[in-house]
């Protein structure tokens, strides 16, 4: 039986400012967490101080309030609440960036994340899902919540997402779902930061829409995003700094993991060796899985296909130990019902761990103490 872990859960409403500053408030402790331990990783990952981090993060707010200013009014709210730098803020918002366009320029070469979506003709109940193992370094397990954003002038959001980060995956009221995956290419530059490019789409109803908006931003990095909506349209955007390609489902289906599958972006393709066998390996198994249960899927098949531990270390499910000298686990493992306004979320490895669902303007505050406490099994 897996075991009663659980995300806590909070809901922010008002303005964005209000909505940041709340999120500082009641997520302090995990917040400075999360900011250390990105501090020390891209210290000793990446050989970047402190301080150059922090200067460097702040480079990015001009493009931010250029193009979508209430993520920076609601990063000055965190700030606020948590009672960090803004600098320190901004920095929770770009992990990857400044790792990569900060001297001496290095990456630690992910492998992480493997999502998908399925259309209304290949599920069970003819509504669409979409979804996705979430692979980061271990620690982020212990720092991630899941939250609701209702903001006075959007669409309010549900999502999982590390403490203090303003966006990453989830969904919206309106019948959107937008997960994300990273991939790697040259030319990252100061901009407008990947992990706001999902909250920016969720700011739409539909695909079309969304794919229009990441457009219109110039980006600082390369992200690709997995995205459906209720009216039947289901997309996937890989994307570099300067050109994307949008690739349609086959079948009613779509999955992604961590490389460029559109022939347009072969030549922007980063990843060599180990780390571009073991997305291709787990990329290959989940359109399997998919196909094979094509007309059967929800929420309950999916967790089967996401605790899939088929080929370790290029598994789809990833646990503790895996590949040695490696720390990049399935932290978290998300399934979405955008119809039903509702997510399942599982700590990772989800083989470990029951799903619990959470449900736009219906799910009850959890605060982090009371999770410790949980004893109720969710199936």
């Amino acid at each position: 039986m897996p075991k009663n872990q659980s995300f806590p859960f909070y809901r922010f409403t008002g303005t964005h400012r209000e909505i940041g500053r709340q999120f500082g408030e009641a997520c302090q402790d995990l917040i400075i967490q999360h900011r250390d331990k990105a501090l020390t990783r891209l210290r000793e990952k990446n050989s970047i101080s402190a301080e150059r981090a922090r200067t460097a993060a702040a480079a990015y707010r001009e493009t931010v309030i250029a193009h979508a200013r209430f993520f920076d009014e609601e990063v000055q709210g965190l700030a606020e609440g948590a009672g960090i730098d803004l600098s320190d803020a901004y920095l929770l918002q770009l992990r990857a960036e400044l790792g990569v366009t900060t001297p001496p320029d290095l990456i630690d070469a992910p492998d992480e994340c493997t999502s998908f979506a399925a259309l209304p003709e290949a599920t069970k109940s003819g509504e669409p899902l979409i979804g996705q193992n979430a692979d980061l370094p271990a620690l982020y397990r212990d720092i991630s919540v899941v939250v609701e954003l209702v903001p006075d002038d959007q669409p309010a959001v549900l999502m999982l997402t590390p403490a203090g980060q303003m966006s990453y995956i989830g969904i919206n009221d309106r019948g959107m779902g937008v997960f994300a995956n990273f991939v790697t290419c040259d030319g990252w530059r100061v901009g407008f930061p990947r992990y706001f490019l999902s909250r920016l789409a969720l700011t739409h109803d539909n695909v079309d829409d969304a794919i229009n908006a990441i457009r219109a931003v110039p980006r600082a990095s390369s992200r690709n995003l997995i995205m459906i909506d209720s009216h039947g349209v289901a997309a996937d955007l890989e994307t570099t700094p300067t050109r994307d390609v949008r690739i349609e489902p086959e079948n009613g289906l779509l999955a992604h993991a961590n490389h460029y599958t559109a022939a347009e972006l072969a030549d922007e393709e980063r990843s060599v060796g180990r780390q571009l066998r073991n997305s291709q390996i787990r990329q290959q198994r989940m359109e399997t899985l998919l196909r094979e249960h094509h007309g059967q899927l929800d929420n309950h098949r999916m967790r089967t296909i996401f605790r899939d531990r088929e080929a370790v270390p290029d598994s789809i499910c990833r646990a503790d130990g895996d590949r040695e000298g490696s720390d990049i686990i399935t932290f978290a493992s998300v399934i979405a019902e955008p119809a039903q306004k509702s997510i399942w979320v599982a700590v990772g490895p989800p083989h470990d761990n029951a799903y619990r669902r959470y449900e736009i303007g219906k799910t009850s505050y959890i605060p982090r103490d009371v999770v410790k406490q949980m004893s109720r099994t969710w199936v």
